[in-house]
């Protein structure tokens, strides 16, 4: 057995957070997991482990659990989207370990945490590395690979009852499963990370994901690796991403199994280990992806010209008091005051959108009535200010909302599922200076 490393803990609010620090190598390597994954248990089966140490003998390898799996705590707070969830606990063990920038290397469903990570904090982003990975898992009208809607519900019902049973081990790894032994261990590794009911919800939420348009936000080396006879996420998927993302790189390596570390492994750790050899620390960002949000208040020149200028000016600061509270709390950054508004970024669409509902009912005992747009997009980075088509689009969003409306681009419910949140389609607008684009109002 091989030397077992210590699971330690840091805390992101009053959860904690199990993790694993593996090799002193020059490069910093953080494992986005798989969900029946867990640190602890993979260090029990010996080819696991052995692939791990592999990895870290030319990094230094960082490895926790997701809050709600293995060791970590549940998580606490309002619901948003896994991989809003996965960054704030990503960069909580990268505070803990003395990480400023890291490789952040995904895998089949956690990929597209992968991809958001990297292109919404590229200063916390050394390079990217994906293993058969996909920006979508469902088919599109644009998107011929992947799975039916109807295939999806199939396959939920399938996971829901085989998970944390050794027939779980043949759903992406047939090759690996042949060996009973692996199919022991992989059974009890799933069955110990998270319930089958919690694995089908991420799941769910894994299907209906959609990262395609964050793609030309990742300005970081990137490597693309994908088996070449996985089933159920096609060679074409990972060459769709190689081909979206700058400069990236895409390698077919030999084999049928989902997961990294099962055999054949030499050719990707040898692919692996001459890519980061090769990166160089990013230079400062000057553009991240962001969610941008935007509120003003309804009628504002009306309350004015009613309540005169002393009281208007009462009013408006009691406003920015709470506006600032509130972007706070939802940890946001706010960039300015509008006037009777304000401009805010956030981290992730599900924080924005809970910001400004917050807003919005905090106002209303003040008798004030705002709208608010939210649109995902990219952003320049100037000191404290922020521009680009990013910010004109979501000043656009707003335009279109109605008193006490939260109005939010399409690219919005794409990348909040699993978080609660609901959305009607208002359909395509004619937004000045930016064409047709299809908008969502926030239900509730």
């Amino acid at each position: 057995m091989s030397e077992v490393p210590d699971t330690r803990y840091t805390r992101l609010g009053t959860d904690r957070i199990a993790y694993q620090v593996v090799g002193d190598g020059p490069v910093d390597v953080v494992l986005a997991p798989l969900t029946g994954d867990c640190i602890d248990l993979r260090w029990d089966w010996p080819p696991h482990a052995k692939y791990l140490h592999r990895l870290a003998s030319f990094s230094r390898l960082i490895m926790f659990d997701r809050r709600g799996i293995g060791a970590s705590d549940p998580v606490s707070g309002d619901p948003l989207p896994s991989w809003e969830r996965w960054a704030d606990e990503a960069r909580a063990v990268l505070d803990a370990v003395g990480s400023e920038q890291a490789v952040i290397f995904g895998q089949t469903d956690s990929a597209p945490t992968a991809v958001l990570f990297a292109a919404i904090h590229p200063d916390r982003s050394r390079a990217l590395i994906l293993f058969n990975a996909t920006a979508r898992f469902m088919t599109d009208a644009d998107y011929p690979w992947g799975l039916s809607e109807a295939d999806v519900g199939d396959s939920m019902a399938v996971l829901e009852q085989v998970w944390g049973t050794e027939d779980m081990a043949e759903f992406g790894n047939p090759d690996a499963a042949r060996d009973p032994a692996y199919r022991r261990w992989y059974a009890r590794t799933t069955r110990l990370a998270i319930s089958g009911k919690e694995a089908a919800a991420h799941a769910r939420w894994m299907q209906f994901t959609d990262v395609r348009e964050v793609l030309p936000s990742i300005r970081i080396p990137t490597l693309v690796l994908h088996r070449e006879d996985v089933k159920w996420i096609s060679p074409e998927q990972g060459q769709y991403l190689a081909d979206r993302i700058a400069d990236a790189r895409f390698i077919m390596v030999p084999g049928a199994d989902a997961s990294h570390f099962n055999e054949p492994t030499a050719q990707t750790l040898q692919h692996i280990e001459e890519f980061l050899v090769g990166t160089r620390h990013a230079i400062e960002p000057d553009r991240a992806l962001a969610a941008i949000l935007f509120t003003d208040i309804v009628g504002s020149t009306e309350h004015a010209a009613t309540l005169g200028d002393s009281r208007w000016r009462n009013l408006l600061d009691s406003h920015d008091a709470i506006a600032r509270t509130l972007i706070d709390q939802h940890c946001g950054r706010l960039v300015k005051m509008t006037g009777d508004g304000v401009l805010a970024i956030f981290d992730g669409p599900g924080r924005a959108i809970r910001c400004a509902l917050a807003l919005r009912d905090s106002l209303q005992a003040l008798g004030i009535h705002i709208r608010a747009g939210v649109h995902t997009g990219e952003v320049d980075l100037r000191g404290d200010d922020i521009s680009g088509i990013g910010v004109h689009i979501a000043a656009r969003v707003l335009d279109q909302a109605r008193g006490g409306e939260l109005l939010a681009s399409a690219a919005v419910p794409l990348l909040v599922a699993g978080s609660g949140l609901e959305f009607e389609d208002r359909g395509e607008r004619e937004l000045k200076g930016v064409g047709l684009l299809r908008l969502y109002a926030v239900e509730g």
